[in-house]
């Protein structure tokens, strides 16, 4: 009886441990070690001070960039700080659960937004094409520092999306397409436009069990990685 005891409880502290797994480092702060870029977009994207940027000051983006993970994730928190800064309206976003698409620059899949009037909402980028988690209420918006640096802080977990910015949260969302992919890379993006930079630092993920038979990007094969077309 003892024995039996001992190994439940086991399994328990086990499961607890996986559960409240701690935070893990996604930048080194001096390296892309963990990351993957494509060959045409290292112009965009370099480290320095600590902090991944992206863009540029003095240039224009000709169009969306993107660094992904080498690793993919289904269930997590993920947590960063971001800052904008050069143009007017400067755009950027952080894909989660999202894929690249075949022989292209751009990605498919959630995006955290980034940049005035985009902040702490959820665009479908490549997908949709349009927020789908917008602010949970106006007030929200408030939270945003324009020109300084802001957390941000994303929940997944099975088909819920949860999104904060400076620890008030912007966004509830629930997918309802059954075969939408609940993982994939984390990515970050630096938007095609007007000269500006966006940084990021401070990037930790800490893991939650993934959903047993959750719809992968393999299920959909290659075709379900190339962009919508906007009626859907």
């Amino acid at each position: 009886m003892k024995t039996i005891c001992l190994a439940l409880l086991l399994t328990t502290l086990n499961a607890f441990a996986q559960e409240k797994g701690k935070p893990v480092s996604l930048f080194d702060g001096k390296s892309f070690e963990g990351w993957q870029i494509q060959e045409d977009e290292k112009q965009w994207w370099r480290v320095e001070g600590g902090e991944i940027i992206g863009g540029s000051l003095e240039k224009k983006i000709p169009h969306n960039t993107f660094i992904t993970t080498t690793k993919r994730y289904a269930n997590f928190e993920l947590r960063l700080k971001v800052k904008v800064e050069g143009s007017k309206k400067p755009n950027a976003g952080i894909q989660i659960r999202s894929e690249r698409v075949p022989d292209h620059h751009e990605m498919i899949g959630y995006q955290a937004d980034v940049g005035p009037g985009w902040w702490g909402k959820l665009y479908d980028e490549s997908r949709r094409r349009r927020v789908i988690g917008d602010y949970l209420k106006p007030e929200v918006a408030k939270a945003v520092k324009p020109d300084d640096w802001n957390d941000y802080r994303i929940v997944c977990r099975g088909t819920k999306i949860q999104l904060f910015i400076n620890g008030v949260q912007t966004v509830e969302y629930e997918e309802k397409d059954g075969k939408i992919p609940l993982e994939g890379f984390v990515a970050l993006q630096t938007h095609g436009g007007p000269a500006f930079q966006v940084r990021y630092k401070d990037i930790t993920i800490r893991e939650f069990d993934p959903d047993k038979g959750a719809p992968t990007w393999k299920d959909l094969g290659e075709e379900g990685k190339r962009p919508w077309k906007r009626q859907r």
